[in-house]
């Protein structure tokens, strides 16, 4: 049996929930040995909230581990932060979406985790879940900046803290295939999180020995131009919409750290999904401002978020820019394509499907948008990834008709990777959330490269969307160079 003492670490688990973890790991080992397929053992246990559970994987992370963080702290602290692999699951292609939920589902069909419902003040991400995201395209990221994120790649880690308001958990999880020593395993989970302590978020450094060299992918006028030409096949009437990203480097004089970056962030944009999921290669982070999808049971959110201005330090300039937006024709136009559509593809499987009325104004630190808010309730289960599936990519991201996605890569001249993808979590019973993978950058060693894109309709004018870009950039560029 593991030994699991107060002293053998600030997270070690109590002698009550070693046993259970043993136990379960027995259980699992016996139904996967029976069953002839892998199965899963968890226990979840409460942990101190006040505990920055970000700051506690960023910094106790080892270079072999994979590692996810997600924070909204404008949602009364919601944070999901976790480490190692347990499973990983991939796909690509047309159906990597349907291959993900598959497998996904049948380790879930041989979980020994106990139940959910015991637990009711429980945060929505505790217990097993699933972490990670989607590429925009179904072969995305197939560039060398991108390796080891697939186009559909989630993971379950051994490791896993949630917390909301006041309540926090931990998870401490392991798949097995039936060959295993539960008592074994026991222990080198428990030696895991004996690892672990409180730590503090890591700063950035405040004299590197270098400056940071700025540089687009491209020169500025390949974007104008991009701009140029989709402009000319939506007004011969060929797509409605389409939306255009261009890329900007980084380059750092020495490997780039991912926890100051993604602190900066959620500090910056407390009201954003911040994000950083991280591989022994890379760290694509972002603060994105829009909810792709969130699921809890048959109610499903979402929100069409398109039209974009910038800010102002002044109260008065930020409330005309922001008065400007609401009135604006061709940003309530680009909306109205956004929601239209949202409301089409869920209301197949819908018993209502109910938007606002009218967009409000969405303000983070750097831009505010217009956003519609849209609720649904489900007439039977569909998984969380099934639900995105049938959203992504929406036109704030893709174009209209949704036949337009298919001149971004010509126009574009880039490979989005997983910008403008999806970066969330699901659990066990398919619940769960996914943002739009917006305001992002993927760190690879001492390269960062930034994203932003710019929704072109028939009247977009090129100057003013690469304008746009740099406003969008705004969110990341300060913390890199």
């Amino acid at each position: 049996m593991p030994t699991s003492t107060a002293d053998a670490g600030a997270f070690a688990l109590g002698a009550a929930a070693a046993e259970l973890l043993e136990r379960r790991l027995e259980a699992a080992i016996a139904r996967a040995r029976e069953r002839r397929r892998r199965a899963l053992a968890a226990v979840t246990v409460p942990v101190d909230p006040a505990v920055d559970v970000a700051a506690v994987v960023l910094g106790g992370r080892r270079a072999d581990e994979r590692f996810f963080c997600l924070e909204q702290p404008d949602r009364d602290r919601f944070a999901l932060a976790t480490l190692g692999q347990a499973a990983v699951v991939e796909a690509r292609g047309e159906r990597r979406i349907a291959e993900v939920v598959a497998a996904c589902r049948e380790l879930a069909a041989e979980a020994v985790a106990g139940d959910p419902a015991a637990d009711a003040t429980a945060p929505p991400a505790a217990g097993p879940v699933w972490v990670g995201g989607l590429a925009f395209a179904p072969e995305g990221g197939s560039a060398p900046e991108w390796q080891s994120l697939a186009p559909a790649q989630f993971v379950l880690p051994e490791v896993a803290f949630a917390r909301l308001g006041e309540e926090a958990r931990l998870t401490v999880a392991a798949v097995v295939d039936g060959d295993e020593d539960a008592s074994r395993v026991a222990e080198r989970l428990c030696a895991r999180l004996a690892a672990l302590s409180p730590a503090d978020m890591p700063l950035a450094d405040p004299d590197p020995v270098a400056a940071p060299r700025v540089a687009g992918a491209a020169p500025p006028e390949h974007y104008e131009a991009a701009v140029e030409r989709a402009v000319e096949r939506i007004r011969a009437g060929e797509i409605e919409k389409v939306v255009l990203a261009r890329e900007v480097r980084v380059h750092a004089p020495q490997p780039i750290d991912p926890a100051p970056v993604f602190d900066g962030l959620r500090t910056a944009f407390p009201a954003c999904y911040c994000y950083c999921v991280g591989t022994p290669e890379l760290a694509f982070v972002g603060a994105s401002p829009e909810l792709l999808i969130r699921r809890d049971g048959a109610r499903a959110q979402t929100v069409a978020l398109a039209g974009t201005t910038r800010r102002s330090a002044d109260p008065a300039v930020d409330a005309h820019l922001g008065e400007q937006l609401l009135r604006s024709a061709k940003n309530r136009g680009e909306q109205a394509i956004v929601t239209r559509r949202i409301e089409r593809v869920l209301r197949p499987v819908s018993v209502w499907v109910a938007a606002a009325d009218q967009p409000s104004l969405v303000k983070v630190q750097n831009v505010q948008h217009l956003a519609t808010p849209i609720r649904a309730q489900l007439r039977e289960p569909v998984a969380l990834l099934e639900l995105a599936e049938r959203l992504h990519p929406t036109p704030a991201v893709g174009g209209e008709p949704p036949e337009a996605v298919r001149l971004i890569p010509a126009l574009e001249g880039l490979d989005r990777g997983w910008y403008a993808g999806a970066v969330g979590w699901a659990n066990l019973d398919e619940d769960g959330e996914l943002c739009v993978a917006l305001r992002c950058a993927l760190l690879r060693d001492r390269v960062a490269h930034l994203y932003a894109g710019c929704g072109i309709v028939a009247e977009s004018e090129p100057a003013a969307e690469l304008a746009e870009t740099e406003v969008k950039l705004q969110a990341l560029l300060p913390l890199l160079a």
